[in-house]
C-alpha cells in the first residue's frame, strides 16, 4: 500500500471518516500514549483475579453455555487458543477487504479504550497487522450477530496467532504466520481474557454500516440529480419543489431533496419553453411530483442510521467488561439489536428510492406519457430498441431490491445450548444492505443513462447548467443518441461514475455542494 500518515487512535471515539479512510484507502494505524496507558492499567485488573481462586467468567473459566468450568492456570493459554480456533468457523465466499479492514480498527478502537482488559503488547500487534496491510480471510456465513460477530472476529484473532490464511497488501492469498513474519510481526500468544476481547463485538456490523452510509449519502445526492434530469426531460414542473410548499411538511430530509432539485433545475431552458403548458397539465405523476418526500425520507432513515452508528462509534463493547472503577462485569452490550434494526431499515429505504427512479425511467419508454419523445428513446423504433431492455435490467434489480428489503433483524436463531437464545442476526442485515446498496447505484445509473438521452432529444432547447454538466460528463464515457450499440458497457460505465462520484460532482461544479 501506499505510505500514508497513520491515523492515531486513542480512547476517544473514531469518526466514521476516520473508520471509511482505514477501510477503503489503506491508512495505518498506531495507538496513542494515552491508550496505551489505559489498556496497561485495565490489564493488571485482569490478572489481579486471574491468580484469585473463585472462579471468574472470561478470565478463568470457559465461555457461553461452558462457563460453569473453572480452568486451571495451567490449561488456560490453550483455552484462549481453543476459543478462537473453534470460533474461527466461517463458511462461504471471502468477505471484501474493506470490510475486514472496518472490522479490525473498529475492533482496535474499542481495545483502546482499555475496557476490554487485552496486554499492550496484543493491541500493538493487531495494529501493527492492520498498518501493514494484511487482511485476514473471513467468510461470508457464520455470525449471528449477537455475541458480537464472534466468527469474523475470531478469524482475525487467529492471524494474529500466526494461523489460518491472509490476504498481504498486495492481495496475495498466504498462511497468516508467513505474512507476519514477512512484516516483522510476532504471532501473539493469547493471555486470560484476550480471546474473548478479540471477538466478543458488533465491529463487523458497524463497519459495514459506516461503509454503507458513507455510499448513501452520495447516492441520494446523485439520486436527486437523476430525479431533476428526469422531471426536466419529461416535461414536469419544480413548482411543486418550492420552499413554502415544501416548509408545510417540515422534514428535513425532504427539504433538503427539494432544496437540491430547485438548485440542480435552476436556468433549465427546456423548462421555461414548456412552462405553460405545463400549467394546463394541472399535476405530474407521483414519481416526478413526490421525489423530494420519497428521497427525503431515505435521508431521514439514513440519519437515524448515522446517530446509532455514531453512539456504538462511542461504545466499548465486550464481554465481561473492566468497568471504569476496576470491576469486570458480564453484560449483554455486545447484543446487535441497535445495528440491525437500521441495517433493515435502510436496505427498506434503498429499495422504494430505487423503485421510484424505475417508475421514471419506465415513464421515458411509452409514448403515452414521455411528451413527444419517440418510442424507447430508440433512433429508429421497430429497427432499433433504444433503452427498452435498460429499463428490464432497472426492473430486475428493483424486484431484488425488494426483496433484500425483508429484514434479518426479526429472526433469530438459538444457540449454544439456548444459552444464547435470541441473536440479532445484524451481520446478515448488513451482508444484504451492501448488495442492496450495489443494486440501488445501478438502478440510479441506469435512469442517469437514459435521463441524459432523453435531455439530447429535446435538442435543441438545452437542459439547466447543472444537469447539462452531469450530461456532458457521461457523453466524455458513453455517446448520445444513435442507432442501438451494445448497451451492457454504457450502463456499466455509468455505473462507475454513480459510483465514483464523478457525475455527482460534474452537477456540484454549477450549483455547489448539494445536501
Amino acid at each position: 500500500m501506499p505510505r500514508r500518515a497513520p491515523l492515531t487512535i486513542g480512547t476517544a471515539p473514531l469518526t466514521a471518516l476516520e473508520v471509511v479512510a482505514v477501510a477503503r484507502d489503506g491508512v495505518p494505524v498506531t495507538l496513542s500514549a494515552e491508550a496505551l496507558a489505559e489498556i496497561a492499567a485495565s490489564r493488571k485488573v485482569v490478572e489481579a483475579l486471574a491468580d484469585d481462586v473463585e472462579p471468574h467468567y472470561g478470565v478463568s473459566t470457559g465461555f457461553g453455555a461452558l462457563a460453569v468450568r473453572h480452568i486451571p492456570v495451567e490449561a488456560r493459554v490453550q483455552l484462549q487458543r481453543s476459543l478462537v480456533r473453534s470460533h474461527a468457523a466461517g463458511n462461504g465466499s471471502e468477505v471484501e477487504r474493506e470490510v475486514i479492514r472496518a472490522l479490525m480498527v473498529l475492533r482496535l478502537a474499542t481495545l483502546a479504550t482499555g475496557r476490554t482488559g487485552v496486554r499492550t503488547e496484543t493491541a500493538v500487534a493487531y495494529a501493527d497487522m492492520i498498518s501493514a496491510g494484511i487482511t485476514p480471510v473471513v467468510r461470508e456465513y457464520g455470525s449471528l450477530g449477537c455475541s458480537g460477530d464472534l466468527a469474523p472476529l475470531a478469524h482475525c484473532a487467529l492471524a494474529l496467532m500466526g494461523e489460518g490464511e491472509v490476504r498481504d497488501a498486495d492481495g496475495v492469498l498466504r498462511p497468516a504466520s508467513e505474512a507476519l513474519s514477512a512484516a516483522g510481526i510476532t504471532p501473539v500468544e493469547l493471555a486470560e481474557k484476550e480471546g474473548l476481547a478479540l471477538i466478543n463485538g458488533t465491529s463487523g456490523m458497524l463497519g459495514m454500516l459506516l461503509l454503507a452510509s458513507a455510499d448513501l449519502h452520495r447516492l441520494l445526492a446523485t439520486a436527486d440529480l437523476a430525479a431533476a434530469m428526469s422531471v426536466e426531460a419529461l416535461l414536469g414542473t419544480d413548482a411543486v419543489f418550492a420552499a413554502d410548499l415544501q416548509a408545510l411538511r417540515p422534514h428535513p430530509g425532504q427539504a433538503d431533496s427539494a432544496a437540491n432539485l430547485r438548485a440542480l433545475l435552476k436556468g433549465s431552458a427546456i423548462m421555461a419553453g414548456h412552462r405553460a403548458e405545463a400549467t394546463t397539465r394541472v399535476q405530474d405523476a407521483y414519481s416526478l411530483r413526490c421525489a423530494p418526500q420519497v428521497h427525503g425520507a431515505a435521508r431521514d432513515t439514513l440519519a437515524h442510521a448515522d446517530t446509532v452508528a455514531g453512539r456504538e462509534l462511542a461504545a466499548a463493547v465486550d464481554n465481561p467488561v473492566v468497568t471504569i472503577d476496576g470491576r469486570v462485569e458480564s453484560n449483554g452490550n455486545f447484543h446487535g439489536a441497535p445495528l440491525g434494526y437500521v441495517l433493515d431499515f435502510l436496505a427498506i429505504a434503498i429499495a422504494d428510492v430505487a423503485s421510484i427512479s424505475e417508475r421514471r425511467t419506465d415513464r421515458f419508454l411509452d409514448v403515452a406519457r414521455n411528451h413527444g419523445l419517440p418510442p424507447f428513446l430508440a433512433d429508429d423504433p421497430g429497427v432499433d430498441s433504444g433503452h427498452m431492455i435498460a429499463q428490464y435490467t432497472q426492473a430486475g434489480i428493483v424486484s431484488e431490491l425488494k426483496r433484500l428489503a425483508a429484514p434479518a433483524s426479526v429472526d433469530s436463531i438459538p444457540s449454544s445450548a439456548m444459552q444464547e437464545d435470541h441473536v440479532a442476526m445484524g451481520w446478515a442485515a448488513a451482508r444484504k444492505l451492501r448488495r442492496a446498496v450495489d443494486g440501488f447505484t445501478r438502478v440510479v445509473a441506469i435512469e442517469l443513462l437514459t435521463a441524459a438521452r432523453a435531455l439530447d432529444l429535446r435538442a435543441p432547447l438545452a437542459p439547466a447548467p447543472a444537469t447539462g454538466a452531469a450530461r456532458d460528463r457521461l457523453r466524455e464515457s458513453v455517446a448520445g443518441p444513435g442507432p442501438d450499440r451494445w448497451l451492457a458497457p454504457e450502463i456499466e460505465e455509468a455505473v462507475k461514475l454513480v459510483a465514483s462520484g464523478e457525475l455527482l460532482a460534474a452537477a456540484e461544479s454549477v450549483t455547489g455542494p448539494l445536501h
